[in-house]
């Protein structure tokens, strides 16, 4: 069981994708409460083109992923703008026009070869810039999440009385994209464009089966990220799947087994209520 943790690729993996995990699931479970899952997912495939020309001039994958991520908030902002546009049809106008671009960039003949790592992730060749910008991305959301706990509390359950207690809906919204957006540039370098939403979306929409509370909540979805990418890590190494993908999968196949824990759960309260009424 401890074979493949004394291999110096998969060391680095796992600890790359704990610093992701634990910042992913704990801002996830925000996400998910926004009703952002589709966000996180439009983000991801937005900075695809950004990828591909940071692939093509050979330099880091943030120097792409960044500005490309900028490009979408703006051109969506201003397709937002057109009368008789809404905002769901000008995130899909703008994510699909980035991700046919991307695409046609991608099958460029200056395209270099292994682009396909930029979709699916290449979580074993974690680079030091790739752990440090892991790191940095937990030391930014975890003192943000602590600091804006109390607004994104207010906003998240009943914005129309958040604004009497001084906070703003749109700018609260805004912080969290904000942090999504910083955590998707850094994710996609380990799985990929179109595996990244997974590290956001399903534990924290696993945790949510198990707890009512949103600190437990994070904690529980941090936990399970991490225990998905490590069991995915496994996966790959003994199967010989792809990495990204494996650990994709195993923190989606989380979810089935928190719905059957949830209904334990559920089950188990109902039972306790009616022996309470009863005594």
């Amino acid at each position: 069981m401890l074979e493949p943790l004394q291999q110096p690729f998969m060391q680095r993996a796992l600890l790359e994708l704990a610093l992701v995990g634990v910042a992913g699931g704990a801002l996830g479970c925000w996400v998910v409460q926004y009703g952002f899952s589709y966000a996180a997912e439009s983000l991801a495939h937005s900075i695809f083109p950004g990828l591909v020309l940071a692939a093509i001039a050979g330099v880091p994958l943030l120097l792409g992923a960044t500005p490309a991520v900028l490009l979408a908030a703006l051109a969506i902002a201003a397709c937002a703008r057109i009368a008789g546009v809404s905002r769901e049809a000008a995130v899909a106008a703008v994510v699909t026009t980035a991700f046919g671009v991307g695409v046609l960039l991608a099958l460029s003949p200056s395209s270099p070869p292994g682009i396909e790592s930029l979709l699916f992730g290449d979580v074993f060749g974690a680079t030091d810039a790739d752990l440090l910008a892991a790191a940095g991305l937990l030391l930014v959301a975890g003192p943000a999440l602590y600091l804006l706990h109390g607004r994104f509390l207010a906003v998240g359950f009943d914005a129309s009385a958040a604004r009497g207690l001084g906070v703003s809906p749109a700018a609260t919204e805004a912080a969290l994209l904000a942090l999504l957006a910083l955590g998707t540039v850094v994710a996609v370098q380990g799985l990929g464009n179109l595996l990244v939403v997974a590290v956001f979306v399903a534990p924290a929409a696993s945790a949510r089966q198990l707890s009512d509370r949103m600190v437990p909540m994070m904690a529980i979805a941090a936990a399970i990220a991490v225990t998905g990418a490590a069991a995915g890590l496994y996966l790959s190494y003994y199967a010989g799947t792809a990495g990204g993908a494996s650990v994709a999968l195993a923190l989606v196949a989380a979810y089935p087994l928190s719905l059957l824990a949830g209904r334990l759960r559920t089950a188990v309260r109902v039972t306790a209520a009616r022996e309470a009424t009863i005594g």
